[in-house]
């Protein structure tokens, strides 16, 4: 390592230069600024603990004798702990906003690795010996103190933002309410517009073709997957080549890349060259298929400018047209073909607002019939497009939809609260809805409503309980129970629902007491072994936050459920055993007789094989367990 190579003493100027470069390290690293959403405030809090040090450094550039050991030692590991916190600092402010909110346990981990450098060289620090001021000694103990803590928290990464990406990345069935999920996730990463989403695009491609970055195939297929959630949610089209089974995206862009295509051909929206441009009312130039798409979506301004669109009207840009084409025949480019426009005559469409207005009058019509087709109808549109959902709300379909859970006709029911769920992906819709009071009318269909309406009503109160108010409010009024025995008494689609809508219920507090007092705790044990449920990583998602609570680790306190962790830890897949890890953590935190429990159950071996071959969250939690180990052995 580069500290052993230090001598016993260094000179005046050794000392002075080491400090100067620790300094010049930290002032490039103040030159970085705006970071990632996932890492922006522990990025801050990085930089301000940097600055913290230079009065210490600029105290230790004025030394004029030999500086004795350690103080070399120190000031080498805190000039790696400066070139380490420059390189994070710069990692979390440039790359793809996807790529790190699914590393982030492994970027959180860089993070610990600069504290323990930080604490180790200010703990050794000969500050008598170097003559430091009282003042400066006593900052630089604060800050010491601070770090120690840093290294004592647990895991303190967003449990909102671990559901979102677990819905997210490794939802099997694709259904419409995991749209929920995905339109906060895009807002929590801040990729929610046009700007945004071309920035990620470009970072996204540049990751594909980074030698650099160590990600299996698997890891950038979720990567791809989610930027094109994202992009759908905006009302973009996906981009070409990035298929999520076949990941076929580096071949294309080496397609595309290989030749230096002007800018000026490429559509903003898609970044892709254009075969049919034209020009909107602002002046500028997209694709003709991804304008439409844009307008279509319920969007009335110019994507790249944001200004308000005098009118939709789409002029031929002839002159570039015949530009490109002569670009591509020249440079043997293949321009893309364009895909037939959809079907004009797609039952899922909305065409006429007269129509739409007609269905939602006879929601509240006196004919059974009339209303049963009137609903039906809105669910099937309400599940078509996110115009169709922005246009159904805005026709006023919401209060009557509300009304209809009530509505004493099991198939009325189902269809109403379907459609409110499908109404709900859009985040105005989910705050209309919430304004017409539906939550007590969505518990009263999840108790006794059919199969299909049971499990949509779990979705729905899901979706909904995005909201912190609606959380609460389900709690009041009582909603766990009935969701308990979804859990219970469900079909696997239901008690994938129930487990959904109770995480995302129980971040709560005090509804996460309710649960367990509820008696969730027992079904969810139940439910690990079974393997026809295939949702082992969920179930371990939830009862980690039960595990927080004091009530929820006496529950889970069994020897039959330590046994089932160490059987995951051991022979699971790479998440099971990340979740498994971090379930065993929390519980043998509070209770060393479960770590002892865990190490007769031949859990060691695992570990350690986990510590070093595991995800990088995984590591973590691994490594950590193996300390309580440590320490629960030399128990008297």
């Amino acid at each position: 390592m580069e500290e052993e190579n230090v001598k016993t003493q260094t000179t005046p100027e050794d000392s002075r230069l080491l400090a100067q470069e620790i300094i010049g390290l930290i002032e490039q690293a103040k030159s970085i600024e705006s970071y990632r959403v996932t890492q922006k405030k522990e990025c801050e809090t990085l930089l301000w603990r940097l600055k913290q040090l230079l009065p210490l450094l600029l105290e230790v550039r004025e030394v004029e004798t030999a500086i004795p050991e350690p103080g070399p030692r120190c000031l080498m590991t805190m000039k790696a702990a400066a070139k380490a916190s420059k390189k994070l600092l710069k990692t979390c402010h440039g790359d793809s906003r996807i790529y790190l909110a699914l590393e982030y346990g492994a970027i959180m981990g860089k993070f610990h690795d600069v504290y323990d450098k930080l604490t180790l060289a200010l703990s050794a620090m000969p500050y008598a010996e170097l003559g430091i001021s009282g003042q400066v000694k006593q900052q630089m103990d604060g800050i010491l103190m601070q770090l120690r803590k840093v290294k004592g928290r647990t895991d303190t990464q967003d449990m909102e933002l671990v559901m979102d990406l677990l819905v997210s990345v490794y939802n099997k069935d694709g259904r419409n309410a995991d749209s929920a999920s995905i339109e906060r996730l895009a807002h929590k990463l801040e990729l929610h517009t046009v700007e945004e989403l071309n920035r990620e695009t470009i970072l996204v491609r540049k990751l594909v073709k980074d030698k650099k970055v160590q990600l299996k195939p698997e890891g950038m297929q979720q990567i791809v997957h989610l930027l094109n959630k994202f992009k759908q949610a905006a009302g973009l089209p996906e981009e070409p080549g990035f298929q999520d089974t076949d990941f076929v995206v580096t071949k294309s862009l080496e397609k595309t890349t290989s030749i230096l295509i002007p800018n000026e051909f490429l559509c903003p929206i898609t970044l892709e060259i254009m075969s049919d441009p034209v020009i909107v009312s602002t002046g500028q130039t997209y694709e003709r298929e991804s304008i439409q798409r844009w307008l279509d979506s319920n969007h009335k301004t110019c994507p790249k400018t944001g200004q308000a669109l005098a009118n939709l009207l789409l002029a031929p840009n002839i002159a570039l047209k015949n530009l490109i084409q002569q670009w591509s025949e020249i440079n043997n480019f293949p321009l893309p073909k364009k895909e037939s426009p959809a079907n004009a005559d797609d039952p899922l469409r909305i065409k006429d607002s007269s129509d739409l207005q007609s269905l939602v009058h006879n929601l509240s019509s006196n004919l059974l019939e009339e209303q049963r087709k009137a609903v039906e109808k809105i669910r099937l549109l309400s599940k078509g497009s996110a115009e169709n959902r922005i246009s159904i709300a805005t026709c006023g379909a919401i209060p009557p939809l509300v009304q209809l859970l009530s509505y004493p006709d099991s198939r009325i029911q189902e269809h109403a609260v379907t459609a409110l769920l499908n109404l709900s992906l859009d985040e105005a819709n989910k705050k209309l809805i919430s304004q017409e009071k539906p939550i007590s009318a969505i518990i009263e269909v999840l108790q006794k409503g059919t199969v299909g309406a049971r499990e949509n009503s779990a979705a729905t109160l899901f979706s909904l309980s995005m909201l912190d108010e609606n959380k609460v409010e389900i709690g009041s009024l009582n909603g766990i129970p009935p969701l308990i025995d979804l859990l219970k008494g469900g079909t696997i689609r239901g008690k994938k629902d129930a487990i959904t809508a109770l995480f995302n219920i129980c971040l709560n507090q005090a509804n996460k007491t309710m649960a367990i007092e509820g008696g969730i705790i027992e079904p969810l044990l139940k439910f690990l072994m079974d393997k026809k449920l295939n949702i082992v990583d969920e179930i371990l998602s939830i009862l980690l936050i039960f595990a927080s609570h004091p009530a929820g680790r006496q529950e889970m306190g069994q020897l039959k459920f330590v046994e089932t962790l160490v059987n995951l830890v051991q022979d699971g897949t790479p998440k099971n055993k990340e979740c498994a890890a971090a379930v065993l953590l929390e519980l043998g935190s509070h209770n060393s007789n479960l770590i002892l429990a865990a190490l007769q159950f031949g859990v060691y071996n695992p570990l350690v094989e986990v510590a070093q071959n595991g995800t990088d969250r995984a590591q973590r939690k691994a490594k950590s367990i193996l300390q309580l180990m440590s320490k629960s052995e030399q128990l008297p």
